[in-house]
């Protein structure tokens, strides 16, 4: 019991010094094949990953887009610096 209120804490501090972030995007009438995204075109459906690390989901609608990883907020920014290695994920 002890470590999973460890876990749980641990997950919380984990959870509070990182930010992720998702968005919507409507599709452009007349837009058949699929989504525009950063100036690629995905499928219609659910999309892993794409370039820049963001999970999507393509509709004839709209696209949903939600990012892999979170971003550190609560740092020293005037003597550390956040190095992001896009492979890794």
């Amino acid at each position: 019991m002890k470590r999973f209120l460890a876990f749980l804490v641990a997950m919380g501090i984990t959870v509070t010094l990182g930010d992720a972030y998702c968005f919507s995007k409507i599709n452009k009438p007349g837009e058949t094949k699929g989504c525009v995204l950063d100036g690629k075109l995905y499928p219609y459906g659910e999309i892993a990953r794409t370039e820049n690390c963001l999970r999507c989901s393509c509709s004839k609608r709209e696209i949903n887009c939600c990012s892999l990883f979170l971003t550190p907020i609560g740092y020293d920014k005037e003597n550390c610096r956040v190095i992001f290695n896009k492979k890794n994920l």
